[in-house]
Formats: C-alpha cells, sequence, structure tokens
C-alpha cells in the first residue's frame, strides 16, 4: 500500500483512538467507587497453585510468573467468555483481538506475552490437566469449558514447558474444575443484547465413597456485523454463534488413599462468520480416566488417559469490491481427528524440605482435511485430501531444593521423542475422478530436550526476588503441514518441510509487599508470607522477560496478485500468496509491571502493564521481514481493574483495557489501531443461595479494530453488549 493511501485508510482509527484518550479520564472515573462504609468479610486466598510444577506447589517458591484466578473471579468478570475474562492479564491473548464469541474457532489459538502469535496456539491450554489444543490445528474451542462453578484458573506466560513439553513452547493456561463436593448445584441463565442467552447447570451428588457430577450447558447469540460501517455492505451479516455440551464425571474413592475418576464429554458448535456462506461447526466426544493415589505421607502419583473424536467443518468465500455479492472459495467439509493420549506422574516429598516431581506422558493424533475447492460458478470442481500422524512421548524430572531459610532453587530437564508418519496430499476431479496430485511425504522424526532453572531469594520478609530459565520445543500441527488454504483472494500453502520451533527463555522479577500489621506490631515487624501472614495491603510487582525464539512458523508473503505464481498458484487482482515457513529468529523481550492494593477486605484494585518489544531478526528464507515487528503483537498494553463489595450485598467490578497499535500483516503494511475498552458488571446477592447481575462488555462502545484487508477492510470486535442474569445455588 502506498503511504498517501495508507495514511487514508488509518484515518477512522487515529480519529477514534484520539476519541479513546479524550475519555480516557471519565473512564477511569468509573473505576473509584465510593466504599467508605464497606463491611469486612474473610477472604481466603489460594496457598497452592498446580500448573508450573505438574503439581502443587506453594506460590513462594515459584520461580516462573503464575496469574492466578480463583473461581468467584472467573465467573463475575463482566465479559461474555471465558477467554474474555482472562485478558485481565495484558500478555494474554488471542492470535487476533477477537475473542470467543465471533472469532473464527482456527483463530483462537493462544499468544503469552507476545510469543509469535499464529492461528495455532503456541501455549498449552489445559482442562483439569488435559490438552484442550484442537488435535488437528492446535487452536482452543474455547466454549467447550464452564463458565459456573469453576475452581479457578492459572496462566504461566515462559513457563511450564518442563512438565508439559510440547506445544508449551510460549507457556501453559490451565483451567481448573471444582473438586466436586457432595450435593452441590448450580445454574446460571442470562439474557443480554443481540440476541444472547445460556443456560447452564452443575449438580453433585454423593453416596457412600461416590460421587457423580453432571453439567450441561447450551448457549446461542444472533451476534454483530464484523464489518466496519466505512465498508459494510448487504453481504455483511451478523456474525451469530449457538453451541451445547453435556458432561459426566463419577468419582470412587478406595479408602483414603485412592480415588478413580472417570468423566465423559459430548460437544456440538455452530458459528456464522459474517456473510450467508461463510460458516464452520464443530464436533467432540471426549473421555478420560485418571487414577490419584498417595500410599504414603511423602509419596503422591497420578495417572491419566483419555481420547478424543473430534470433527470440524468450514466454508470460506470471496466477497467482491462493493461487498454486495460473494463467491464460494473453499468448502472444508470434513476435518476428522482422533487423539490418544496417556501420562504418569509422580511427586516424592524429601525430609529436608526438597521435593522431586517426575513422569512420562505420551500424545498421538491422526486427523486430516477433506475439502472441495476451484469454484467454477455452480460447482467445485476439485477435491483435496491433506494429512498424517503424529506421535510425541517425553519424561521429565523437576528438582525443589531449598539452600537456605530464605533461598529456594529449582532445576528439571525432559526429553521428547517425536514422529509423524503417512504424511499425504492428494488432489483430483470431483467428476473425472483423475488425480492432479499425489504427494506422499518421508516419515520424520527426532528429539527434543527442555531444560529449565529457578532460583527464587527473599533477603528480607516483604521482599521476593525470582529468576527463571527455560528451553521449549513446538511441533508444527498436522494442519500447519499439510493443509493449505484460500480465504478471500489470499492464498496461504502448507508446508511438510516445516523444522520444529525452539525457544529459550527467561525472566527476573521482583516484588515488593506491604502487609497490614498484627495487633500490636508495626509493619516493619510484619512475618513473612505464609499461611498465618497478616493481610497483604499492596504488592508491587515488575518482571523483564527475554526470548530467543528460533524456526517460528509463521504465514510468510510470497507473491501479490494479479498473476499465476510458483507454490501458491493464481492469484487475483489484490490477492495475496502466503506459504508457511521457518523464520530463522525472532526476539521477543520486554517488561511488565503490576500492582495490587487492598485498602479494606472488601475493595481489590489491580493495575498491570505490559511493554513488548518482538521483532524478526534473521529470516533467510524472507529476508525483507527482518526488523519487522512481529504480526498481532500491540508494544505496549494495560489494564486496571477494581472489585467492591458494599454492605448492600452488591459487588461492583470494572475493568479498563488499553491495546496500543498493531499490525495485521507480516510486512507491517496494515495498522490496527489503538482502542481503550472499559468493561462493568454489578451482582446483588438474594440470600445465600442466589444473586443476579449484569454485565456491560465494552461500555464505552468503543472501536476495537480486529483485522484489516489490503483493499482497506477493517473487521471490528464486541460492540457494546449489556447481559444479565441470575446464579442459584443449592
Amino acid at each position: 500500500m502506498k503511504p498517501a493511501k495508507r495514511a487514508a485508510a488509518d484515518q477512522p482509527s487515529r480519529r477514534h483512538a484520539r476519541r479513546a484518550r479524550n475519555h480516557a479520564r471519565a473512564i477511569l472515573a468509573a473505576l473509584v467507587l465510593p466504599f467508605a462504609s464497606l463491611r469486612a468479610q474473610t477472604v481466603t486466598l489460594p496457598t497452592e497453585v498446580v500448573t508450573a510444577a505438574r503439581a502443587p506447589q506453594d506460590p513462594a517458591n515459584l520461580a516462573a510468573t503464575v496469574k492466578a484466578f480463583d473461581g468467584d473471579a472467573l465467573e463475575r468478570a463482566p465479559v461474555v467468555t471465558l477467554d474474555g475474562a482472562l485478558r485481565a492479564v495484558p500478555g494474554f491473548t488471542l492470535f487476533r483481538r477477537s475473542d470467543s464469541l465471533t472469532a473464527n474457532p482456527t483463530a483462537q489459538g493462544v499468544s503469552l506475552r507476545g510469543l509469535g502469535p499464529s492461528g495455532a496456539s503456541r501455549s498449552l491450554v489445559l482442562f483439569d490437566g488435559v490438552p484442550l489444543n484442537d488435535p488437528f490445528g492446535g487452536w482452543v474451542l474455547w466454549t467447550k469449558i464452564p463458565r459456573l462453578d469453576l475452581a479457578g484458573a492459572e496462566v504461566v506466560p515462559g513457563g511450564g514447558a518442563t512438565a508439559w513439553g510440547n506445544a508449551a513452547l510460549g507457556g501453559v493456561v490451565q483451567i481448573l474444575a471444582p473438586a466436586g463436593r457432595a450435593a452441590d448445584s448450580a445454574l446460571a441463565a442470562t439474557l443480554g443484547d443481540f440476541g444472547t442467552r445460556s443456560l447452564e447447570f452443575a449438580a453433585a451428588h454423593a453416596a457412600a465413597s461416590d460421587v457423580v457430577e453432571v453439567r450441561g450447558r447450551i448457549f446461542s447469540t444472533d451476534g454483530f456485523s464484523l464489518v466496519a460501517p466505512e465498508r459494510r455492505g448487504p453481504i455483511d451479516i451478523a456474525a451469530w454463534s449457538r453451541h451445547r455440551w453435556a458432561s459426566a464425571r463419577w468419582r470412587h474413592f478406595f479408602g483414603r488413599t485412592l480415588q478413580l475418576t472417570a468423566s465423559a464429554r459430548l460437544y456440538e458448535e455452530r458459528r456464522g462468520n459474517g456473510t450467508p456462506y461463510q460458516q464452520n461447526g464443530s464436533r467432540e466426544k471426549f473421555v478420560s480416566l485418571q487414577l490419584a493415589g498417595e500410599p504414603a505421607a511423602d509419596f503422591t502419583w497420578n495417572a491419566t488417559a483419555y481420547a478424543q473424536d473430534q470433527s470440524f467443518a468450514s466454508t470460506f468465500s470471496s466477497v467482491n469490491a462493493t461487498r454486495t455479492a460473494e463467491t464460494p472459495a473453499s468448502d472444508q467439509f470434513a476435518v476428522p481427528a482422533v487423539a490418544l493420549g496417556a501420562a504418569l506422574t509422580g511427586t516424592w516429598t524429601h525430609a529436608d524440605g526438597g521435593r522431586t516431581n517426575f513422569g512420562v506422558d505420551a500424545h498421538s493424533v491422526h486427523g486430516e482435511t477433506r475439502e472441495n475447492f476451484s469454484y467454477n460458478g455452480s460447482t467445485y470442481t476439485r477435491q483435496r485430501v491433506a494429512g498424517g500422524a503424529q506421535e510425541i512421548a517425553g519424561a521429565f524430572v523437576l528438582h525443589e531444593q531449598p539452600l537456605a531459610a530464605n533461598l529456594h532453587a529449582t532445576l528439571g530437564a525432559r526429553l521428547d521423542d517425536w514422529s509423524e508418519a503417512n504424511g499425504h496430499r492428494r488432489e483430483s476431479d470431483r467428476a473425472s475422478g483423475i488425480v492432479s496430485r499425489d504427494d506422499r511425504d518421508p516419515s520424520r522424526d527426532g528429539t527434543a530436550f527442555s531444560p529449565s532453572a529457578g532460583l527464587v531469594w527473599q533477603p528480607a520478609p516483604d521482599w521476593r526476588l525470582r529468576a527463571n530459565l527455560q528451553r521449549a520445543f513446538r511441533r508444527p500441527t498436522l494442519n500447519e503441514l499439510y493443509r493449505p488454504f484460500r480465504q478471500g483472494a489470499n492464498v496461504t500453502e502448507a508446508n511438510p518441510a516445516l523444522d520444529t520451533e525452539h525457544v529459550t527463555s527467561g525472566e527476573i522479577g521482583a516484588e515488593w509487599t506491604l502487609r497490614e500489621a498484627a495487633p500490636g506490631a508495626s509493619s516493619a515487624t510484619a512475618a513473612p508470607l505464609s499461611l498465618a501472614a497478616p493481610r497483604a495491603v499492596l504488592t508491587l510487582g515488575a518482571t523483564a522477560f527475554w526470548n530467543d525464539l528460533r524456526d517460528a512458523v509463521g504465514n510468510v508473503t510470497i507473491a501479490r496478485g494479479p498473476g499465476t505464481f510458483p507454490i501458491v498458484g493464481a492469484l487475483a487482482s489484490g490477492g495475496i500468496g502466503r506459504q508457511r515457513l521457518n523464520l530463522d529468529r525472532i526476539r521477543v523481550q520486554g517488561v511488565e509491571l503490576s500492582a495490587r492494593w487492598r485498602p479494606t477486605r472488601v475493595a481489590t484494585f489491580t493495575a498491570e502493564y505490559l511493554y513488548n518489544d518482538a521483532s524478526v531478526t534473521r529470516a533467510t528464507l524472507a529476508p525483507n521481514l527482518v526488523g519487522k515487528r512481529v504480526a498481532q503483537v500491540p508494544r505496549q498494553s494495560a489494564s486496571v481493574a477494581a472489585t467492591i463489595e458494599t454492605p448492600g450485598a452488591f459487588t461492583f467490578t470494572s475493568r479498563l483495557r488499553w491495546l496500543g497499535r498493531q499490525f495485521e500483516d507480516d510486512e507491517n503494511t496494515l495498522r490496527l489501531g489503538e482502542a481503550v475498552v472499559l468493561d462493568l458488571g454489578v451482582n446483588r446477592r438474594l440470600g445465600s443461595r442466589a444473586e443476579i447481575f449484569l454485565n456491560v462488555e465494552n461500555a464505552g462502545d468503543a472501536r476495537l479494530e480486529t483485522g484489516r484487508s489490503a483493499d482497506g477492510v477493517v473487521n471490528l470486535g464486541t460492540p457494546r453488549l449489556a447481559l444479565g442474569g441470575v446464579r442459584f445455588n443449592w
């Protein structure tokens, strides 16, 4: 795009950015609510986190950053989606700025601290220890996860790879299900703008040594148009979505030391993607079996096995310049994938205060894409079938050791073996059956070594200093290796020769905590953090991080239409041809700042800021990208939030997010403007068993640019959306 045209295209973005900045002070005022007469209540803080080391761990001994959310915070977050609630962490984003309310599933991969975002998540997402990442494409279907009665969530950017292995290159996100207490039941019903409605329930029943849990959800929204008003045309309709799921879990206790858990889930989702033809759907059948034991006071173990049968389908089209009509581009009518996994882990606690975690795990997936393409005006003329099989198995050990009363060290190592087989791509004429392409890719295999080391030092009761270093890897998904796709006038080609991604990540951090003085004591003599420690009033933190990502898989521009080109074929005028290629080196480095203030036991204020410099430093196959910023990563972002409870049984929640400018594309020609987004929520307890709530997402109706095409079409995220409902517990 020429500079003059690009400046003109950016004008709506700049006008809205200025308006957002002008209203920032007024919006910030909504975060500070009166709390002069707040009543006191008991607040229970989490004493353990489990994700970083794959076992319960004291947060004071963690060298890596961990952002923990309790279940109430997730449930009361003033947003529609669970991934929207996790955006309270500035370093947590999906591939694009859209959340799972409207984003195509293939764009719901997670990026932590901007570590090379892509549709395939570079971060591992777990639900109670089992991967949620799509077995074929690596993205995440967030609508599988409950919003009701969760135990919490943990986000570990730049950590956890030694314990979890492949796909944890950027970090780990784990959603924790409740423990399944006896006779617990809950129901939530919501209704809101754009025809948004949902009903979710959870019930548990105990009998003797057994606990049975049943859960379910139905959700529907009529949605809103994704295209900005200045380019919206008759072909642009609301992006709607529907999903439903049901799950069951049975727990049996063999005395006090052995527990068996069996789980099953059925899931179905349908989405419209903004035009009549473009839709997608997903289905899943999932089962898991877990056995946990504690044969001795100093040893625990856990064994897990799971199976997942999933299918995905999606249609794509090309829209004309006036946005009055669309032409089918491809029909991805089936993407079947079967995943099997198993793990065995153990934790041994030593007499000297040390602890060793160890384990083995294995994961295999078989999948392929089946799609029709090359539309001739009345039907698709060609068909493609492409896919393969991937297996990864690994073993790890993590040892934590106190070196002194105020010094704690962690050392770990992991070795994985991977193999890929049956890689294929077959293209044929649908009418005659004549095969025009029949690729059979050779089998490949390799190993990956993932060491880690951490150190935590408390030089004074109110100070905690830490350093963490790890190496991680990720094998490209079957989707990246074998599936090309066309979206509109743009073509992206697969690459079965992609190498393994590797990253070396490091961080150093410092935290200072001011605690409430015990009766008769000054704050200077407050006890160190422990289960009986005084309440933390103010916590300030700073973390500097650095990532050296090698062989990052990127969608690299190799041709621009009109014309016919090697690899990508024919491109129309304005069309872009890309191929998945390994970029030699990407550097991601920056600083995180955080503050948490609890002036009373019923009021909490938090603020976080992220500066993130993500850029390509070496690219042999695409030298023009050297020095360019990584697409979809803003250089700066921040959030401010407040939660306040009043004597009238009200809970007020507010969150303000600022997203800096970022680029849509690898060549940094398509800029997405900055945005300030305010979310507000209020809950009113009705006795001890019920509450009503009202949430307003994007209360200021900010323009949130989520995508920009070469022809100037801008996509937008969620506008102002009000949602109210009721929750019952009994």
